[in-house]
């Protein structure tokens, strides 16, 4: 593996870890599930192009289709929640919560939005990257197979 490669396959944990930190500062500062789910996207991005469509699409664990459906769901119910308690559409509640050795941290509802976005974010990147490798992957098997019949392989032979 190429010395390229092998930062981009090590920068994914680092990535992702930068996706959670702008996650969770989301509402209090810039930051967010839009831009934690774009920052993510780009360590997928990252993967495929360290080490090709098939060896990522073996391992990926991201089913963007489902990551899309629970961001919009929770996205969606988050935003609900605050009419039955006589809210506006998208009200926020914030409180504060004890949490052992760490003390009195900030919660907000607008944490939930952004989960459900940065859901839907990385499933539609991951989705669209998906899409784009397998059209590139499609174009590769083309080119082999117009070399083939030139060749003056018997259309019926060639795969």
């Amino acid at each position: 593996m190429a010395a390229s490669a092998l930062i981009m396959v090590l920068l994914f944990p680092v990535i992702g870890a930068g996706a959670v930190f702008l996650l969770l500062r989301g509402h209090d500062a810039p930051g967010g599930g839009f831009v934690a789910g774009i920052t993510m996207a780009t360590a997928f991005i990252l993967q495929y192009m360290a080490r090709g469509t098939d060896w990522v699409e073996t391992r990926l664990r991201v089913l963007p289709v489902r990551w899309m459906g629970v961001g919009l769901l929770v996205a969606g119910a988050t935003g609900a929640a605050a009419t039955l308690f006589g809210r506006s559409f998208l009200t926020s509640h914030f409180s504060y919560a004890e949490l052992p050795l760490i003390g009195r941290v900030p919660l907000a509802s607008a944490l939930l939005f952004d989960l459900g976005v940065f859901s839907l974010v990385v499933g539609a990147t991951v989705l669209m990257l998906i899409a784009l490798a397998h059209q590139s992957v499609r174009s590769h098997w083309a080119h082999e197979r117009e070399l083939k019949v030139d060749a003056g392989a018997p259309l019926d032979k060639v795969k």
